[in-house]
């Protein structure tokens, strides 16, 4: 099947939904590379049709894709649902940019944005309903590695290496708050609507450590050291201590150890046509000066 074809099918399946009325204009967006989204017109108003099963080795579940969504939504800071059934979700198109990384490296925007992770970690948590998953990405490191075993990977021979760093990470993080988190902060899913910021693609999220979400950030945005602590500070309102840079630093260098995994996984498990085995080899090498530079013993 081409990647054509599969677009196509993709605009099919989406216009078939019983939600429309009088639906036109269906294009495939851009973003996603375990999804597609697609925009349609209907009656006026339009939509973002996000098609996409569950992704069991990956741990993404649609129904707490579900949950998550409606409540970043009752806190202010997504889409509002519309429709779901098994494999797809409809929601409201926002008429916004996403933001690039130069953008996010403004002062003025990372601000807005450790503000809107503010609400994410403090309001949404409050307001999902249902069951929710964990995010832990230690376990998610475990699972991916087991996962590699079964499929006889050509990356078995670094497993061993990469668990033992992993568990030198986890130790240095130590207890965690769990708050709601996004888990997957692109700069291509924060979009900014005149000066608003909105987030999607909520297909990861789940009960994290808000240090994940930072990190994630930093490492996506190419943040500068200056520009981590301003987001830290803005973030927590407080000067960054030895102890909570060091924690910060290990989860960040955690999410590119699973960056790196969720790539593996992919290398085999994925349908999506996309250069899996050159993203692994990016991020692994980011990983590596990443765990370089926290010296651990």
């Amino acid at each position: 099947m081409t990647e054509t074809l599969t677009k196509e099918l993709a605009v099919t399946k989406a216009l078939e939904l019983p939600f429309w009325k009088a639906p036109s204009n269906a294009e495939i967006l851009g973003g996603g590379i375990t999804n597609f989204n697609v925009k349609i017109t209907d009656e006026g108003r339009i939509y973002v049709v996000r098609l996409g099963e569950d992704i069991v080795e990956h741990g993404v579940m649609r129904f707490n894709e579900l949950s998550a969504c409606r409540a970043a939504h009752a806190a202010g800071v997504a889409p509002a649902v519309r429709y779901f059934q098994k494999g797809a979700l409809v929601q409201d198109y926002i008429p916004a940019d996403p933001l690039s990384e130069e953008e996010i490296q403004q002062p003025e925007m990372l601000e807005l944005i450790a503000a809107l992770l503010g609400k994410v970690h403090r309001d949404a948590t409050q307001l999902i309903r249902g069951p929710v998953l964990a995010f832990w990405v230690f376990h998610i490191l475990r699972d991916y590695t087991e996962t590699l075993r079964l499929l006889d990977s050509d990356h078995i021979p670094k497993l061993d290496d990469l668990m033992q760093k992993a568990q030198k990470l986890e130790a240095v993080v130590g207890k965690v708050q769990l708050v709601l988190c996004h888990n997957d902060l692109l700069p291509a899913n924060i979009l900014n609507e005149d000066g608003r910021l909105w987030l999607v693609d909520w297909e990861y999220a789940g009960m994290n450590s808000p240090l994940f979400d930072l990190g994630g950030l930093a490492t996506n945005a190419s943040l500068s050291e200056n520009l981590q602590t301003l987001l830290l500070e803005t973030y927590f309102d407080t000067p960054v201590s030895d102890e909570l840079w060091e924690r910060y630093n290990s989860m960040k260098c955690a999410s590119l150890l699973r960056e790196s995994m969720w790539s593996m996984v992919s290398e085999q498990t994925s349908k999506i046509q996309f250069d899996y085995a050159n993203y692994t080899r990016e991020n692994l090498l980011r990983f590596e000066r990443a765990y370089a530079e926290l010296q651990l013993k």
